[in-house]
């Protein structure tokens, strides 16, 4: 007989309806949530009555208990003049004004109850096809035969490009390196998994770090939260019953 698997939960509070079947990143989010709930509960921040999130949607008093404990429970250093000269000074690009991309793509979209393992296999096996070919055409072709997206009609052509005309996680990823033709590894967004192709690049103007250190700090604080976020719930997961989920097995972050 075939072993019967355990539902996903956190200390026994489930993290789906019994005939859900949710992607691991959902439930990676949810357990998470989950955990900074009960971890509320335990501080005395929020009432042990508080009610189990339906659907995942915690209630506003919990959501309201977790944010006060992150702002107890991390501890976020102010980035010195030096750190922010030094980010600068690494990222010349990242702040540019006015950059632009233009780019092409192919989605494999997530949906509820989709089996993630072969859509990721299907994905990658047309990236290396892809980065194995050398035609213009062919990129066009495999789009209108296999993309999810509407531009996959015409070829994947998503035009020129700005950082904010794009998802911040497609925008990471289309804005990160110079790198023109296929990108080498596939990029994940909210929508599901990209094959995308970089058909060429327009620099912008890059500012001064006097106009742009604000900006700089406000970066480097953001790693140092989601750093610290990542630790503390690593210690919360350390000390809780995890069943039917493993909070490790991607490089999608705990928090967003």
């Amino acid at each position: 007989m075939q072993a019967t698997l355990a539902q996903p939960a956190v200390n026994g509070v489930p993290l789906q309806s019994g005939d859900d079947n949710l992607p691991p990143e959902v439930l990676r989010q949810r357990a998470c949530t989950e955990l900074l709930r009960q971890a509320a509960m335990r501080a005395g921040l929020l009432a042990q009555d508080d009610p189990v999130p339906i659907d995942g949607a915690t209630s506003p008093a919990a959501a309201a208990a977790i944010e006060a404990l992150l702002d107890r429970e991390l501890a976020v250093p102010e980035p010195s003049d030096e750190a922010c000269r030094r980010h600068y000074a690494a990222h010349p690009g990242r702040h540019a004004v006015g950059e632009r991309v233009q780019a092409r793509h192919m989605l494999f979209a997530v949906t509820p109850g989709i089996d993630l393992a072969p859509l990721r296999q299907r994905a990658e096996d047309c990236l290396i096809d892809l980065r194995c070919e050398d035609g213009d055409s062919r990129f066009a072709q495999v789009a209108r035969e296999t993309s999810n997206c509407p531009s996959g009609a015409e070829g994947g052509q998503l035009g020129w490009l700005r950082a904010e005309d794009c998802a911040p996680e497609f925008a990471r990823e289309l804005f990160g390196s110079q790198e023109v033709g296929v990108l080498p590894r596939l990029v994940h967004s909210r929508f599901g998994l990209h094959v995308v192709e970089v058909l060429a690049r327009e620099p912008g103007a890059v500012p001064s770090f006097d106009t742009v250190r604000t900006a700089v700090a406000q970066s480097l604080r953001q790693q140092s939260y989601v750093t610290a976020a990542r630790q503390y719930l690593q210690l919360l997961a350390d000390e809780a019953r995890i069943d039917g989920i493993d909070l490790d097995a991607a490089a999608t972050p705990l928090v967003q």
